[in-house]
């Protein structure tokens, strides 16, 4: 039978008030009554009920952690690891599948029927008007893996994709290819815009290479296979970026069951560093994205919102790095 905050008061020998108060955050109650009630529980194996909890302080700790990209295995490490930083904060994650909403408003309404304290848009995706419709119904948010700007609406925490586009186009250049391409993933996206556009400018400082350009439907294993088989079929680069780890793993397993070498034919570079890419059957070289440190830093800005939640935004960004495997040819001596 469930324990009641009734039987715990009775054992302690106080009020049921003085109970509630020993579970209730912020709550007036001095050592001493605090160390009976707790024993008391401890005795009676009493756990507080979180809802009853939240109707007295008005606040239900719950966090809404919504993304759009269930089927990128990536998400499936960001997610354990927001889940789990939450948890430690002493906040329950309520997970959200957005992967078909187009519209902002749905999601508030549908957030704010579960009264989160908070919101976390864990997308590379999603427009910024997703997180910035939160902000505007007065609901805390931050926006992980988000657009970088140094004026953001929202809380901002990712890496900047603009210069991990140039990072992949010197990278391919200092590799001695002639002829290197950008295989992005879904063109609305504004991290395939973003890291699209750094791997263009970077390319404009040196004409003597070829480059060409596409695009998969989204950031997928079967999207980048698809694309990579269309694009071996009519004279392929000898290199891509192709913006993506699960894309890139999609695109290695087209090109070499199209008869090609990896790196010896073709040279392939992806992004993100997830766990799949450093298995020695993939061995994938790629530009590393420090996942963990963008998940602790959300949760601290989200943890922050909730005991301020007026804070002016900022654009938190980490520096990303090449990560040396096996599917690029080795940089040309100096």
């Amino acid at each position: 039978m469930v324990v009641t905050l009734k039987e715990v008061a009775e054992r302690a020998g106080v009020s049921r008030s003085a109970v509630s108060r020993t579970f209730t955050d912020g709550a007036s109650v001095s050592d001493k009554m605090r160390r009976k009630v707790e024993k008391a529980a401890r005795d009676l194996g009493y756990s507080p009920n979180a809802l009853a909890s939240s109707l007295t302080t008005g606040r239900t700790k719950l966090i809404g952690l919504v993304s759009n990209n269930f089927h990128n295995p990536i998400f499936l490490e960001v997610f354990d690891l927001f889940t789990r930083g939450l948890q430690e904060r002493g906040l329950r994650p309520l997970l959200v599948n957005l992967s078909h909403e187009t519209d902002p408003e749905n999601s508030v309404r549908m957030l704010r029927q579960y009264s989160v304290d908070g919101v976390v848009v864990a997308s590379s995706t999603l427009p910024a008007g997703f997180a910035k419709a939160f902000r505007d119904a007065g609901v805390p948010v931050v926006h992980s893996f988000g657009r970088a700007s140094p004026t953001p609406s929202v809380h901002v925490v990712g890496i900047d994709n603009v210069e991990c586009g140039r990072m992949a186009a010197r990278t391919l250049v200092a590799r001695g290819y002639g002829n290197i391409a950008f295989l992005g993933g879904p063109q609305k996206a504004t991290s395939t815009q973003d890291r699209f556009t750094g791997f263009m400018s970077e390319m404009e400082a040196h004409p003597n290479v070829k480059t060409s350009y596409s695009f998969a439907g989204d950031y997928s294993f079967d999207a980048g296979r698809r694309e990579m088989m269309r694009l071996v079929q009519n004279n392929p680069a000898q290199a891509y970026f192709c913006g993506d780890d699960v894309l890139t793993i999609g695109a290695l397993s087209a090109a070499i069951d199209s008869g090609l070498k990896v790196p010896e034919d073709m040279g392939l570079l992806g992004l993100n560093d997830m766990e799949m890419a450093r298995w020695e059957n993939i061995s994938l070289t790629t530009i590393h994205q420090p996942i963990r440190q963008i998940v602790t830093s959300s949760i601290e800005l989200m943890v922050a919102m909730l005991n301020e939640p007026d804070r002016y935004p900022e654009a938190r960004i980490f520096p990303c790095s090449i990560v040396e495997r096996d599917t690029l040819r080795p940089a040309l001596a100096n």
